[in-house]
């Protein structure tokens, strides 16, 4: 029987719906006789119990049989042996309080496992927090056309890169500990991404609103005790979206090019102008998805490749003219594609080059089609916001009203009625 001395304390660990889950721990010291040394001598071994496993490890002293106190689990006497052995258990046994301690302060449970790593000295082995982050991407990658567009995987490998550089700039590290994250470290990444990479204000935030998902994970797994992003602003800037007038989209339709070419990416640019599609919504529309409306005309019944979200247009007679130009292009028919569109990098170019030659001085991009479709043909011509947020798939009427803020002319002609209206 080796249960000479203990002393048990309770202490609550979690609260779970109020139901409290009790852990008692148990600390003895006991002389192990099948141990006995060849100079006759009982080593006294220190026992740990927490619900009902032990961590039983020798304390590396030793002493006469008949001076070891069964009752008291302590050497017997006043001597001073007695006095420096016991005062050495007293120690071992603060001790194993302290690592129980220090793990309620660290929101951990307290096992025995716990207590032995603590005891043999066994690190936890730290969350680095790039390690982190490329595992999220990993799966991203693996849900790219179910969950995700590429895209979206695109800008989180980018984030990644920025992370991984913000990291060796400041820290002169390959990777850090995500306990090590805290406010100043999300406000210096917010100034290299401003000041090092240059980035805009809004560039920025997107990046941070990339990692941020990151900073959830490790919320989420216990990683973290406390959101570094706490306190920290993450607020946009209102940008002025560019768009074509009216004029400039007349421009752009009677022009004339020798350049074949240049035809072609004219045509898909104001199909898209009229419709508000996106460049990779154009890119992948399929002819299967031009279908009859419910008024009887042609309609798009498509989905947004960024957001999964449904579009539904109809299609004005500008559009519809362009459809049956290209209706028998080699590329459609080979595809099964409305339109023969180029890649992106490409269109974008030949646009620099049509806004060149027809005088107009915006940096003329595909994407600016879709503005124009939200403000010059559908708001100002007072289609109501809310069916042009449907038409251009937005999840959020918010991210429409963007559009609305900046039509000043369509403001002034509102008020023009009105004063009209007054006059009589």
């Amino acid at each position: 029987m080796y249960i000479l001395w203990s002393l048990q304390m309770n202490v609550n660990l979690n609260r779970k719906g109020g139901n409290e889950m009790e852990t008692k721990i148990s600390i003895l010291f006991y002389g192990k006789k099948s141990r006995i040394t060849k100079s006759n001598l009982l080593p006294i071994y220190l026992r740990v119990t927490i619900a009902g496993q032990r961590f039983e490890t020798c304390t590396h002293r030793t002493v006469t049989p008949g001076k070891w106190s069964v009752e008291a689990g302590r050497m017997k006497g006043s001597s001073e042996e007695a006095r420096r052995i016991n005062t050495y258990l007293d120690m071992l046994r603060s001790r194993v309080y302290a690592y129980q301690q220090e793990l309620l302060q660290e929101h951990k449970q307290v096992t025995i496992e716990a207590i032995k790593d603590k005891w043999l000295g066994v690190e936890e082995k730290p969350v680095m927090l790039l390690e982190v982050f490329q595992k999220h991407n990993e799966q991203v990658k693996q849900l790219v056309g179910k969950d995700f567009a590429p895209g979206t995987l695109e800008r989180y490998r980018t984030s990644l890169l920025h992370t991984s550089n913000f990291i060796k700039w400041k820290y002169k590290a390959a990777d850090i500990d995500v306990k090590k994250l805290d406010f100043g470290f999300i406000s210096d990444y917010e100034f290299w991404l401003k000041s090092v990479r240059n980035c805009a204000h809004n560039t920025t935030m997107k990046y941070l609103g990339n990692f941020k998902k990151v900073i959830h994970i490790c919320l989420k797994n216990g990683w973290l005790q406390r959101d570094p992003f706490l306190g920290f602003r993450m607020s946009k800037k209102e940008v002025v979206r560019a768009f074509l007038t009216k004029e400039e989209l007349q421009k752009i339709a009677a022009r004339e090019f020798e350049i074949e070419r240049l035809s072609q990416v004219r045509d898909i640019f104001l199909f898209s102008c009229f419709t508000g599609l996106a460049y990779a919504d154009v890119q992948k529309l399929k002819r299967t998805e031009i279908v009859t409306g419910p008024d009887g005309g042609k309609w798009v019944y498509t989905s947004r490749q960024k957001t999964d979200t449904v579009s539904r247009i109809p299609l004005l007679s500008v559009a519809l003219s362009i459809l049956e130009q290209y209706n028998e292009h080699p590329q459609c028919l080979n595809l099964d594609r409305v339109l023969p569109v180029l890649s992106n990098q490409k269109m974008n170019a030949y646009l620099k080059e049509i806004a060149d030659l027809c005088g107009i001085h915006k940096p003329l991009t595909f994407h600016i089609a879709r503005h124009t479709f939200a403000t010059t043909i559908t708001l100002s011509n007072g289609v109501p916001i809310e069916s042009v947020s449907r038409m251009l798939g937005h999840t959020n009427i918010k991210t429409t009203q963007h559009y609305a803020k900046i039509l000043d002319q369509k403001v002034s002609e509102d008020m023009q009625l009105l004063k009209n209206k007054f006059k009589l």
